[in-house]
């Protein structure tokens, strides 16, 4: 019996899935707890529709993410930062403050979670920080931290 699945369900399958299960389980258990529905016509044709244009989507918000991937790889930020005595930077530059200057310089808005630096910047020049775009797709841009 072919049914689609309408949640996850451990060691059956995923959420819009169409699978093939025994008669019995597919009646007594999955359309029963509400987890599935039987796999007419009409159903079938509408989870493989729902499954196209969520693969449409996908592909569409991978595109563009590689666009804005290509984008930010061309981008250099500059963050201006307070000095103590001997060229120390007062505390450190993080995610947020290259997400602020992202906005504010080039009206790009990145979250603060995607941007992933190994240690907090505490030193001027120009650093390499990785950008999380979208989950496969990464692009690094160029901090150059200045006194200011």
């Amino acid at each position: 019996m072919k049914v689609i699945l309408l949640e996850d369900v451990k060691k059956v399958g995923k959420r819009g899935e169409i699978i093939e299960v025994s008669e019995g389980y597919g009646r007594n258990v999955l359309i029963k707890k509400g987890q599935a529905l039987e796999g007419t016509p009409a159903n079938l044709n509408n989870a493989k529709q729902k499954q196209a244009s969520v693969a449409h989507k996908k592909q569409v918000d991978n595109d563009e993410a590689k666009i804005l991937a290509s984008q930010l790889a061309k981008v250099q930020v500059r963050i201006p930062v307070k000095m103590g005595e001997g060229g120390r930077v007062f505390g450190s530059v993080t995610g947020k403050d290259v997400s602020d200057a992202l906005a504010k310089q080039f009206d790009v808005d990145v979250d603060k979670k995607k941007i992933e630096l190994k240690d907090p910047i505490k030193t001027l020049g120009v650093h390499d920080v990785l950008i999380r775009v979208h989950p496969e797709i990464t692009t690094t841009i160029k901090v150059e931290v200045v006194e200011g």
